[in-house]
């Protein structure tokens, strides 16, 4: 059983990975971005992430701690939630601003005869978004282990907002060096940082599995999404320009998720 969900935790995390690589072949092949369907994947995939964190995960977190004995299992539950939200939000301010993986860009970029951008910028953008994923595998990875009833939603929910970053990194590089190869190479190296912050954060925590420590990674993983919701995905779904397809799609991916989680 721990195997088998393992294995499904891994791949998850993996598929989740490589979605920047879709990111940079839309860069490539795509004439002008798609500003509506951006917009409301990204909504869609907050308002899964947001939906699963507080009605999914926390509860279930709590039931962990209630069967470890401990004698405040909300207050552990809390502490955990605002730690993981101040584990990513550290992460994210280590990053230098003028590197910030939540710029937008568009696939018209890649088309503008202008070589301002440095092969350095999209490397520095790659590593960026790299040391950004690593937390967010851990979620992804943790959330299918511990919780698969919610992993596939999960999963492309951070797939769909990994595809945004894949064209941030693909268009520096593909301007200072003309290579589609490179550019794209660059884009999935990034995205393989979810994987290896799945594996990381597994192997760290596998020698202390307990019902406590179960639930207090589950909570610590709910702050990690709705800062990744709240942080990354809405205020880039706005500045596509697509308000109203944004919130349409908040409200669509909490719907969904809902009668997912009834019907399961």
């Amino acid at each position: 059983m721990e195997t088998s969900s393992f294995l499904f935790a891994l791949t998850l995390t993996l598929l989740a990975g490589w979605s920047t690589g879709i990111g940079s072949a839309l860069a490539f092949f795509a004439r002008k971005t798609n500003t509506k369907f951006l917009s409301t994947a990204l909504g869609f995939s907050a308002g899964v992430m947001v939906y699963v964190s507080f009605v999914d995960l926390l509860p279930q977190a709590q039931e962990f701690l209630l069967a470890s004995g401990s004698a405040f299992p909300k207050a552990g539950v809390a502490a955990a939630f605002f730690a993981g939200i101040a584990f990513i939000f550290l992460i994210d301010m280590l990053i230098p601003e003028s590197e910030n993986p939540h710029e937008v860009h568009m696939v018209e970029e890649m088309r503008r005869n202008d070589h301002r951008q440095l092969k350095q910028t999209g490397i520095l953008m790659a590593l960026a978004i790299g040391i950004h994923n690593f937390p967010e595998g851990i979620a992804t990875f943790a959330s299918a282990y511990l919780s698969p009833d919610v992993a596939i939603p999960v999963a492309a929910a951070i797939a769909i907002h990994n595809i945004p970053e894949g064209i941030a990194v693909s268009v520096p590089i593909y301007y200072a060096t003309g290579s589609r190869k490179k550019a794209f190479w660059y884009s999935f190296l990034s995205g393989m940082a979810e994987p290896v912050g799945g594996l990381a954060g597994y192997l760290l925590l596998r020698p202390f599995l307990s019902p406590l420590s179960l639930g207090l990674v589950l909570a610590g993983v709910a702050g990690v999404m709705v800062f990744v919701s709240v942080d990354e995905l809405i205020p880039a779904a706005e500045r596509y320009g697509k308000h109203h397809y944004a919130i349409s799609g908040f409200v669509g991916g909490m719907a969904v998720m809902g009668l997912s989680l009834l019907l399961l």
